[in-house]
């Protein structure tokens, strides 16, 4: 039999724990971030900036690009690198789906043994991620297929009422959109946990769905707390960034400039650290969930194998305690 004194779980319970696994093992996620996260980041921010380069060069940066390109047509105005940039996109998506498979498996893996206080080894989480990418693969490619089947489930449904009441079409195609970014929004929170399900208990597919769903029950809110903040500071960072490299880019120094460069330095860091405890406070609210479910005790009892345990529930007030009480 298992008792478990409920915490009082908020925001900054899950990030405080997310942080103080996050310290105890700060070498190791730092290499994390150093292979999987740095050039997630780092594309995510240089991107639309290289995009817009490739598509609409200024005469002055083709010239230190493509020096000789203009060589051989000295009078042509500068034309864009490529004229259909479907490739580079594909590419480009490909690139950012592996190393966030990557990256979420590893630092998930080493966040859900740090939570335990088991050694935290690189080579481990490296033989993790090779073992859970094709699940989570798969997981997640099963995911927006579902977001996507809705999002033209809604455009259908709503180009066949707007012609039958064009009058109100206006109306009905607000009232369509904010329908479906609620639903889209509520599956996203309740499938938050769907990877770390994916890693810790080795299922793929729609089970990981359920499965979230099923721990997500009472910490709906919490988990909309957590997708509102790093999806909000993520999304400011990667377009504050990229309107401002824009502009940059029309400079005379464009990509010499070197405000430019230490603007993408410092945003590729900060949204690196970003996705960093985004993966982590996951993982650590999938513990809380299992806790708050009665899950937790008898992994508990197990790993320790004895009668009295402390678990970092710490509201900052008192330490609370699972008393396990075996045979």
């Amino acid at each position: 039999m298992a008792t478990l004194s409920s915490p009082n779980l908020g925001l900054f319970t899950i990030l405080f724990e997310s942080k103080r696994i996050l310290n105890a093992h700060s070498r190791h996620f730092l290499a994390l971030c150093v292979l999987f996260l740095l050039p997630l980041s780092f594309s995510l921010v240089v991107y639309p900036t290289l995009l817009n380069l490739i598509t609409h060069p200024p005469p002055d940066n083709t010239k230190v690009l493509l020096r000789s390109f203009l060589d051989f047509h000295p009078r042509e105005h500068a034309q864009p690198i490529f004229s259909d940039t479907g490739f580079l996109s594909i590419l480009y998506s490909l690139f950012v789906f592996a190393f966030s498979i990557l990256a979420t498996g590893s630092i998930t893996f080493s966040v859900f043994h740090g939570f335990y206080g088991r050694p935290v080894k690189l080579i481990s989480a490296i033989k993790s991620v090779f073992l859970s990418f094709l699940p989570l693969f798969v997981t997640a490619v099963i995911t927006q297929v579902v977001f996507s089947l809705i999002a033209v489930a809604f455009g259908g449904f709503l180009l066949l009422v707007t012609k039958n009441f064009e009058l109100y079409s206006n109306y009905l195609v607000i009232f369509g959109g904010v329908l479906l970014v609620l639903v889209l929004g509520y599956l996203q929170v309740n499938w938050t946990l769907a990877c770390v399900v994916v890693v810790v208990e080795s299922k793929w597919g729609f089970e990981p769905l359920r499965r979230s769903a099923s721990l997500m029950r009472g910490m709906r809110k919490l988990g909309l707390s957590l997708f509102l903040i790093f999806g909000v500071f993520g999304g400011i960072l990667v377009w504050t960034c990229g309107a401002v490299s824009e502009l940059d880019i029309g400079d005379s120094d464009g990509w010499k400039s070197w405000g430019l460069v230490v603007q993408i330095v410092v945003t590729s860091t900060l949204l690196m650290l970003l996705l960093l405890y985004n993966a982590a406070a996951n993982t650590v609210l999938y513990m809380y969930c299992k806790a708050l479910h009665g899950e937790l005790a008898v992994e508990i009892a197990e790993e320790f194998a004895r009668d009295y345990v402390s678990l970092p529930f710490d509201d900052g007030k008192v330490p609370h305690v699972i008393s396990v009480v075996i045979g």
